[in-house]
Parts: structure tokens; C-alpha cells; sequence
């Protein structure tokens, strides 16, 4: 069953795309991703993830891009991999290229953008943006609403 999109969060997932490039997750189409290691920061933002949640993907350096959009499969658990049992991963379901990527100098240069973490620290892993955000960002990617047809 969907989220409904008054309960829905909207993320931003970072990925240096030399260790993890987004286009993994379109050729698997759902994959666990563990891209917040050990980092304290991304755990806690991590477990604020819900399933229906939509991320936009983002390629840290070099390329420093908005790439595609995700959604969140099931809740944020702890990662199988890690022994110590402190790390969380999340199932994401590959949604959509955006049809530009929008680099982080565009990003810098909206004024409506101005407040999100990532453009105060371009190292956070996992953060979370509002919904008007979400949507400037798909306005600049070059998806624009229809009548009764909500955005991705």
C-alpha cells in the first residue's frame, strides 16, 4: 500500500559514484543500500526513514549531481553485514532518472533551496528535505506537475 503523500518524507541519499553509482539500483531495480557506514550523523537521519519515503539520489565529487529518484521499500534495519550491529541500511526501489540532472552549483543558486543541509555540508550522507524542496528540485530537473497527477 502507497504512503500517502501527506505522510511521505523526502530525502536526499549521497553516493561517491566511484564506490556506488546510481545506476546500480536501475539495473538491480530494489537494493539495500548501506551508504551510511558508521557515520552517527547518517544513522540518526537514517532512522527517521519510513517505507514510501522518496529519495533523490545524489553523486558526491566528482561529478557533484542530483541524479535519479527513489523510494524507500521498508523501514530502515540493522545492516546483516555489520557484526557490530550499529549500522542501519534501507531497501530502496529504483523510481526514475530525472530527465537533467541538476548539479550542486544550480542547486547553491536557487534561493528556495537556500536552507537545505546538503548546501551548508556537502559531506552529510542522508537529509532530509521538505516537500517544497522536493518539488523545486524536480521543477529544475524538468518535472513539472499535471492536474491530478501528483509528482513522483
Amino acid at each position: 500500500m502507497a504512503t500517502p503523500t501527506s505522510q511521505r518524507h523526502y530525502w536526499i541519499f549521497s553516493a561517491d559514484p566511484h564506490h556506488y553509482h546510481w545506476d546500480t539500483l536501475f539495473v538491480k531495480g530494489k537494493e539495500m543500500w548501506h551508504g551510511a557506514e558508521s557515520k552517527p550523523d547518517a544513522i540518526r537521519a537514517l532512522k527517521q526513514v519510513r517505507k514510501g519515503d522518496r529519495v533523490l539520489c545524489y553523486h558526491s565529487a566528482p561529478e557533484r549531481t542530483l541524479y535519479s529518484i527513489a523510494e524507500i521499500t521498508r523501514d530502515p534495519y540493522p545492516d546483516p553485514h555489520d557484526h557490530k550491529e550499529k549500522n542501519l541500511v534501507a531497501d530502496l526501489r529504483a523510481f526514475d532518472r530525472l530527465p537533467r540532472q541538476v548539479t550542486l552549483a544550480e542547486l547553491r543558486g536557487n534561493p528556495a533551496l537556500k536552507k537545505m543541509k546538503l548546501l551548508k555540508n556537502v559531506r552529510v550522507l542522508v537529509s532530509q528535505i521538505t516537500e517544497a524542496e522536493y518539488q523545486e528540485i524536480l521543477r529544475m530537473a524538468g518535472i513539472v506537475a499535471s492536474p491530478g497527477i501528483p509528482l513522483p
